[in-house]
């Protein structure tokens, strides 16, 4: 099989199609050859099958080569008059054919209507040209100049639907690519999502959890009051994680799903329950506030809130430290966080004020074994997707600070909110602990 234009194998059916083509214009042709000038009509002369056949000839590479096809069937048709035959629209039918064809070939529309022109054009002086011309004469040469020119409007028409179907197909193609893109997109935004507050949750959770089932064991032989205080936090503890893990999973369910109501996010107005259950853990938590507090967007205030959780809860698994600071400094755009621990030190039993302390050198020794995680990543991630950033590394005097900056909202009435700069929360706090904060 031999290549069309475009550089691939002609189907079964084109092949078909050509030969219906080339037969009906070798029909036609040699029909436009039986009439004579004084319009009668004759058996067909050798010159007119020599016509339609060296025209006809040429169709089947109209498509491989279309301004060769249409130079070599225009000069046929300008050879009709010296023949002694009669230049018709029927006899030049293999030129309006080609000329359709380059119509829609031609690289640039210019060149095709200057071909279209050029062939109407040789075609119609091929008849004043030879013989005596007449008024008869003159209306054949205009409609002989016509049928190239409609010809090459029509493919050119052709060419342009063809074009305008082609973009409508590649801008739907592109823009099926586009939401795919952009769903695969949002499925790994929501993935990383998930997969952070599941990260938060569980971290925090067991952390605490991990931290009072040690303090349980390790004073199971000498206090069993103290340890049967620890394992009833322990009980409260595993049983908000399953709370909190069953909202969270619930988010995953489908819309047909029975969906359990669930809880608005945490914020900073949870930052108490949050500190104390650090504390039950054996870590002393301080806070310290400057500036005026303002109402945060859910957004910010989620993210505020994990972001303390999660550098706590990275104190209480990695730092062995003893005691850690939150601070949080409210100014007119931003409200920065930062949590700071002693760097080192044992931790004492969430009862150590009632009775002697206790090493938790246990948790302190499998928290120094464990390898870092992605905590310091999601607080980034967290802090990014709101608009703030977050910077973490070791202190110069010891220890480790986490510290986040994240936007405020344009205050809406600035002597609305009271001013409750440098407060303490619940007698935990100290002047010397508001002194050291970072």
């Amino acid at each position: 099989m031999t290549n069309t234009g475009g550089g691939g194998p002609r189907p079964r059916t084109s092949w078909w199609r050509e030969g219906a083509i080339t037969t009906l214009a070798f029909a036609l042709c040699l029909l436009g050859g039986v009439l004579q000038v004084d319009d009668t009509l004759s058996p067909p002369s050798v010159s007119a099958y020599v016509i339609a056949v060296v025209s006809c000839a040429v169709l089947p590479v109209r498509h491989r080569a279309p301004l060769a096809a249409l130079a070599a069937t225009t000069a046929v048709g300008v050879l009709v008059p010296p023949l002694g035959l009669l230049l018709t629209p029927l006899i030049v039918t293999p030129a309006v054919i080609t000329t359709y064809s380059y119509s829609l070939a031609a690289r640039t529309e210019r060149r095709a209507a200057s071909a279209v022109v050029l062939t109407s054009a040789a075609l119609a002086a091929a008849i004043p040209a030879f013989g005596d011309f007449s008024w008869k004469d003159a209306s054949r040469m205009g409609v002989v100049a016509a049928f190239p020119l409609v010809a090459g409007v029509l493919g050119h028409s052709v060419r342009n639907r063809r074009a305008y179907l082609e973009a409508v197909e590649e801008r739907a193609r592109r823009a099926e690519q586009n939401r795919e893109s952009e769903a695969r997109r949002r499925v790994a935004e929501e993935r990383v999502r998930i997969a952070r507050e599941l990260h938060d949750l569980v971290a925090h959770q067991i952390t605490l959890a991990n931290a009072q089932a040690t303090v349980a064991a390790h004073l199971f032989d000498t206090r069993p009051e103290q340890t049967r205080t620890s394992l009833k936090e322990l009980v409260e503890t595993t049983s908000h994680a399953l709370d909190e893990l069953r909202a969270t999973v619930g988010l995953l369910r489908q819309s047909g799903d029975t969906a359990a109501p669930a809880e608005p996010a945490p914020g900073l107005s949870r930052l108490p329950t949050l500190l104390e259950s650090f504390r039950r853990a054996g870590l002393e938590v301080s806070v310290h506030q400057e500036g005026t507090v303002r109402p945060l967007p859910p957004g910010v205030d989620l993210t505020a809130y994990r972001i303390v959780q999660e550098a706590l809860t990275n104190v209480t698994k990695h730092a062995g430290a003893g005691s850690a600071r939150v601070r949080l400094v409210w100014t007119g755009d931003r409200v920065t966080i930062t949590v700071a621990d002693d760097g080192g030190g044992t931790r004492t039993t969430p009862t150590a004020s009632t009775g002697p302390t206790a090493s938790s050198g246990p948790t302190a020794s499998a928290a120094a074994d464990r390898s870092p995680g992605y905590g310091l990543i999601g607080m980034r991630e967290r802090a990014t997707a709101v608009g703030g950033h977050l910077s973490a590394g070791r202190r110069p005097e010891g220890g480790f600070l986490v510290s986040a900056q994240l936007p405020l909202p344009p205050a809406q009435d600035p002597t609305r909110d009271r001013d409750r700069a440098t407060t303490t929360e619940e007698g935990q706090m100290t002047d010397g602990e508001a002194g050291g904060a970072p």
